[in-house]
């Protein structure tokens, strides 16, 4: 049975994205899965990486208990929305907090290469945005889908990642959204 792991980003427990991820998780559900979702805003955690590097920040229990169903997962999907061209900064706190040396990477010891502690984990990104999917590739070259992508889950050892983003969802209607949380549930059907 495989093990998913759904994350929402979104700080707004009624969001369009909390949608998308109960649908992810309904689908993979229905499929037999063991599947999870994690509202970020319901964990108590600082997101600020107090120290950077240089101290270690102790995990709070909210942490360490989504640390656990990180290694446990095969499968991992990020749900967020993107803002200012990246993520919230409650997922990017959340990163900061978790995804560490020694849990998700280690550096090589007088090397400039790193060992990926995540591999054998797959990915999904699921994003929402208001401008026009073109725009935000044009204009910002998806740096923030791109950097979640490749310099966090990839550069941790998840592979592959997939990306789905729905856009202009500030002046979509129910109809259109209804036709993308059914895109969602056959995402989570498939596990990919």
């Amino acid at each position: 049975m495989k093990n998913i792991l759904i994350i929402n980003g979104h700080p707004d427990k009624e969001s369009f994205c909390s949608s998308i991820a109960e649908k992810y998780h309904q689908g993979a559900k229905a499929t037999g899965a063991n599947s999870t979702v994690v509202h970020l805003v319901d964990l108590k955690f600082n997101p600020i990486l107090q120290f950077g590097y240089r101290q270690r920040t102790e995990l709070e229990a909210d942490l360490l208990e989504v640390r656990e169903a990180i290694s446990a997962a095969d499968h991992l999907v990020f749900v967020y929305p993107i803002w200012w061209g990246v993520q919230p900064a409650l997922l990017k706190g959340f990163i900061d907090r978790v995804f560490l040396p020694g849990f998700a990477f280690k550096p090589k010891e007088d090397s400039v290469m790193w060992d990926k502690l995540l591999k054998g984990k797959t990915g999904r990104i699921i994003t929402t945005m208001d401008a026009p999917n073109w725009y935000n590739k044009l204009m910002y070259r998806n740096a923030g889908i791109h950097a979640m992508k490749k310099a966090t889950l990839e550069y941790c050892g998840v592979k592959p990642v997939k990306t789905t983003t729905f856009s202009l969802v500030k002046h979509s209607d129910f109809s259109k959204r209804e036709d993308w949380l059914k895109k969602v549930e056959k995402l989570g059907r498939s596990m990919n």
